[in-house]
């Protein structure tokens, strides 16, 4: 029996994905009326292929309040998000009140383990704590990389490329609950002491951040010299040194919840150490000036020659197939044109707290009604499928800002548009 702690988005996937694969699963939160929501397989998260991973899963798990039911699994994780504060930092407390919560519980010599992000340092100073607090029931404390992705959760939960496992002693096997289960998906498992898996998961987003921003500094400079990313990229991805996965899509800064965490923790660990973290500094810098790439753009096209512009807003999440507007450069942007009226369409984010000048339109081409420009900030599909014709009967105005070239250049020009998208020159 596996339990699962904490029904965030990572407790939902992974115990779900856990019990795909035929382990029965205890999924635990405090939150009762949650529990029962997910009982009756409606889902709180956004994810493509959940629910039908729920509806063909849900015979090996329940979903409970109850915390006495985990003194029935012999493997439990903790799989709570770890919230991220204004400024980026990680707020462990909640992770510390779960842990103290469900500890007295566990059965002896439960296999424990931490999902939820966490710094350098923490599961070896947990590990502590528990062996002074409950001594006498020998919990076996581990680390895992999380491998969670916003919109492609279930994917990665399934199909993972390899497992990262911090551990007490890395020379020794795995226990053989925490091995049956991860050996079940297939892939290659490399454990290791609990600072360096702590510290792959951070190392893993620093170059995925490194990659962000080659592409966004080049990607600028090929929308000044008549260059196209696009064209370029594959030349990248065929040199053995970078790789045909490499992450070169140019954006709008770091957006989410967790690679600006990592730069933030690297910073500390830098300022804590004496060690030198300024390229963290750069990409930081780099981030927030190419999220205003849009902003520069509107005002250089709309602003400059519109008196009081109304602004359609395409998206709100900070990517598709998500519900999250963590470090949303649309709501950035939303920020940035608190005087203008704006008039903003997601398909699957309502604003509760938005400017007086905003409104949240029903459909996308409503929010085009009367607008002088369309900025689409969220490459959603529906939004490529749209017809540009009834686009262009509805926009006020004929100029698309479209960063991530969610709609078809050429059809956009062909409609009589004047289009702009990231790494390619402006095609008035």
């Amino acid at each position: 029996m596996i339990g699962f702690v904490g029904l965030s988005h990572l407790g939902i996937i992974s115990s779900i994905a856990a019990a795909s694969k035929g382990f029965q699963v205890i999924a635990y939160d405090a939150n009762a009326a949650l529990c029962e929501q997910l009982s009756r397989r409606e889902l709180p998260v956004l994810e493509p292929d959940l629910p039908e991973l729920l509806e063909k899963s849900q015979a090996q798990i329940v979903f409970t309040s109850d915390v006495t039911k985990l003194g029935q699994c012999n493997l439990v994780y903790i799989s709570v998000d770890v919230p991220t504060d204004a400024n980026n930092q990680s707020n462990l407390t909640v992770l510390h009140q779960l842990v103290a919560a469900i500890a007295p519980h566990l059965a002896p010599e439960t296999v424990l383990v931490i999902l939820s992000q966490v710094p350098p340092g923490f599961t070896r100073t947990l590990a502590a704590q528990l062996q002074e607090t409950q001594g006498d029931r020998r919990l076996q404390i581990y680390y895992q990389v999380e491998t969670l992705i916003f919109g492609r959760a279930v994917e990665r939960a399934l199909y993972p490329e390899r497992y990262i496992v911090g551990c007490p002693n890395p020379a020794q096997p795995l226990p053989q609950p925490l091995h049956e289960l991860l050996s079940t998906f297939g892939c290659p498992l490399l454990p290791m002491r609990y600072e360096s898996a702590e510290l792959a998961k951070i190392s893993i987003n620093m170059c995925l951040v490194a990659s962000v921003s080659v592409a966004n500094t080049l990607a600028e400079i090929c929308e000044s010299i008549g260059a196209e990313w696009s064209e370029i990229v594959p030349a990248l991805k065929l040199d053995k040194r970078i790789g045909a996965y490499s992450y070169l899509s140019p954006g709008l800064g770091i957006s989410g919840g967790n690679l600006e965490r990592d730069l933030i923790t690297v910073k500390n660990l830098a300022h804590e150490w004496g060690t030198d973290a300024r390229v963290v500094d750069a990409w930081i810098a780099n981030s927030r000036y190419r999220r205003d790439w849009v902003l520069r753009t509107l005002h250089s096209e709309v602003m400059s020659q519109v008196q009081n512009p109304r602004i359609a807003v395409w998206g709100l999440a900070y990517k598709p197939n998500t519900h999250s507007t963590k470090n949303s450069p649309s709501l950035a942007l939303l920020e940035a044109l608190t005087a203008f009226s704006v008039q903003a369409y997601d398909p699957q984010v309502v604003l509760n707290d938005r400017p007086a000048r905003l409104t949240q339109s029903e459909t996308a081409l409503a929010a085009c009604q009367g607008s002088d420009v369309l900025v689409v900030m969220t490459p959603w599909a529906e939004f490529s499928a749209i017809d540009l014709s009834q686009v262009k009967a509805t926009l006020k105005g004929a100029t698309i800002i479209d960063p991530f070239a969610a709609l078809d250049a050429q059809k956009c020009r062909e409609a009589g548009f004047s289009y702009f998208r990231l790494g390619s020159t402006p095609e008035r």
